[in-house]
């Protein structure tokens, strides 16, 4: 996967093409409109529409095969979550990440081997880290949320 995709550009219903695509691997327009009228009311026109834009950000590859296109991913649906989880994570005040963090794990159902991973995570995490997280919103040391 070569070309150079900013995931934080796509849209909600862009996502929601993507995710289908991802799972699949490859598909044809006709496969994603099948798919995608299983969880949205959304026209043919629609569904085209939209995959021309994410080709158009390069998100998608398109091959012609006889009449039909068959999309494929430009970029992982890891790296595009990681972009997107960077890009949120970005705009919040360091001393606040960690109440979203726990937020978000109070709120999504998880695995037992999801929560074991973060355990872990976190367990080492603890051997380092600070007593409080600096707040980055004003400049300078006053700057305290």
């Amino acid at each position: 996967m070569t070309a150079v995709v900013d995931a934080t550009e796509m849209t909600t219903s862009e996502w929601e093409l993507m995710r289908i695509i991802w799972t699949k691997g490859k598909a044809s327009s006709s496969e994603v409109i099948d798919l995608i009228k299983a969880k949205k009311d959304w026209t043919e026109s629609t569904v085209k529409t939209l995959l021309r834009r994410l080709v158009s950000k390069s998100a998608l590859t398109t091959v012609k095969d006889g009449r039909r296109f068959i999309y494929s991913p430009n970029i992982t649906e890891s790296d595009a979550m990681d972009q997107m989880t960077a890009e949120m994570f970005s705009r919040m005040c360091n001393m606040k990440k960690g109440s979203e963090i726990t937020k978000l794990i109070r709120d999504t159902n998880l695995s037992q081997a999801d929560i074991k991973q973060m355990q872990a995570v976190l367990a080492n995490k603890l051997r380092t880290a600070p007593k409080v997280v600096e707040c980055n919103c004003l400049p300078g040391k006053d700057s305290c949320c």
